[in-house]
């Protein structure tokens, strides 16, 4: 909304009707090569969502006994909300340790990390067999409270309402509700650090789910620590996910980039680079300890020893030293280069303990592999969350300044 815009409150119902339709206008060309290639897997996504919530779990889903979960939990739960990290870390930095310079893509953050809970986590609702139960943690019903699923279930939605709190003074802004705005804005504070708090706790938690595994993952993965490894490799998930989101979001806003943000964003690029590194030194660390611990040197010269190595030194050693090199050298392309394979590095760690290193000693033809149903819906779930992504930055001040009056109250405020 811009400030010449009359206030929500000052409307009658057919005007605020009028502003509601206006805004679900599509903004910019329609056929675009993104939106030729994501609209029709939408449909057929949204399609075979009905399906499989009429007909049940098994008339979409790859039928493989001793997999009890697949690429939904696999990919876009775990690895989903790892990608997620970035949310709770830089809130910590902004609003905690008061570093302003991040303050510009704080926003951006937050709301990659709100939409990445909505529609990843929502990915448990997939998985479930009987989805109508989804709700029997939350009133109360037949749930056990000792469970690791119940306790991140509840991480989830606690932590969904706390990310929306942080990111509803922009709607605040979209809709010119100041008075809502401005009580909305004090609530800021108490909800990162609750954030936060949710976030240390079922990072980790998504590690305990599969400790309950242990003779089903091989030894090279598992280890009692999962919980730490998952949290902290949470932190540089997160933090590429920053960089890569960025990266695509200057180009495809860059007429909504504040003059501040586009002369501060190299600085930040390079400040969550080296941050970045230093987490990953931190990880390589631990997976070095627990491999010692566990004196699995013997299990390197296998194949799925190559496959371990694959992952912590191709995925994780060398991106590490790319982020150190590209801080050094002050140089983007190198750090962007790092936050992509770092992503793909995660992506491969989390799937391993869901279905890669899950169960390894299985035979290809009896181990779990999607069905086209599955990759569909996947991919469905990550295309939904974009749109939504880009309708919610053309409308509300993501990336641009937000109207005159909040800059005035915020002052005011402080």
């Amino acid at each position: 909304m811009t400030d010449k815009q009359t206030p929500l409150q000052k409307r009658t119902l057919k005007d605020f009707i009028a502003f509601i339709i206006a805004e679900l206008k599509p903004r910019g060309k329609i056929f675009t090569p993104f939106n030729i290639i994501t609209a029709p897997i939408l449909a057929l996504g949204i399609i075979l969502v009905v399906y499989r919530l009429i007909n049940g779990l098994g008339s979409v889903v790859t039928e493989a006994p001793g997999f009890p979960w697949g690429i939904w939990i696999g990919f876009n739960v775990m690895v989903g909300v790892a990608f997620a990290g970035g949310a709770y870390v830089l809130t910590f930095v902004v609003y905690i340790l008061r570093s302003e310079k991040y303050h510009p893509i704080i926003r951006a953050t937050i709301l990659n990390g709100f939409l990445a809970y909505v529609f990843y986590a929502g990915a448990i609702f997939l998985d479930l067999g009987r989805w109508w139960n989804i709700v029997n943690p939350l009133i109360g019903n037949k749930f056990g409270v000792n469970s690791v699923l119940f306790l991140v279930a509840w991480h989830f939605l606690l932590y969904m309402i706390a990310e929306f709190i942080e990111f509803s003074p922009a709607f605040a802004e979209w809709l010119g509700l100041k008075k809502i705005r401005k009580i909305l804005h004090s609530f800021t504070l108490g909800a990162v650090i609750f954030g936060i708090t949710l976030s240390t706790l079922h990072q980790s938690g998504l590690g305990a789910l599969v400790m309950m595994a242990k003779p089903n993952i091989h030894p090279l993965w598992y280890t009692e620590f999962i919980p730490v490894l998952f949290l902290v490799s949470s932190v540089f998930a997160g933090l590429s996910m920053v960089i890569f989101e960025g990266t695509i979001s200057t180009r495809v806003f860059g007429n909504q980039l504040t003059d501040d943000f586009r002369r501060s964003y190299d600085d930040i690029v390079l400040g969550l680079g080296k941050t970045c590194a230093a987490v990953m030194f931190v990880y390589l660390f631990l997976k070095a300890l627990v491999l010692i611990h566990g004196a699995n040197w013997s299990l390197i010269a296998t194949p799925m020893g190559y496959w371990y190595l694959t992952e912590v030194v191709g995925l994780t050693l060398i991106p590490c030293i790319l982020f150190l090199r590209g801080f050094r050298d002050r140089n983007i392309k190198i750090i962007r280069m790092a936050a992509i394979l770092t992503m793909a590095g995660i992506i491969i760690n989390r799937c391993n303990y869901v279905f890669i290193a899950y169960k390894w000693y299985v035979p290809l033809s009896e181990r779990y592999i999607p069905s086209w149903q599955e990759v569909v819906m996947a991919l469905t779930i990550v295309f939904a969350h974009i749109w939504v992504f880009r309708w919610i930055v053309h409308r509300m001040a993501v990336y641009r300044k937000p109207p005159a009056w909040t800059i005035k109250e915020d002052r005011h405020a402080a």
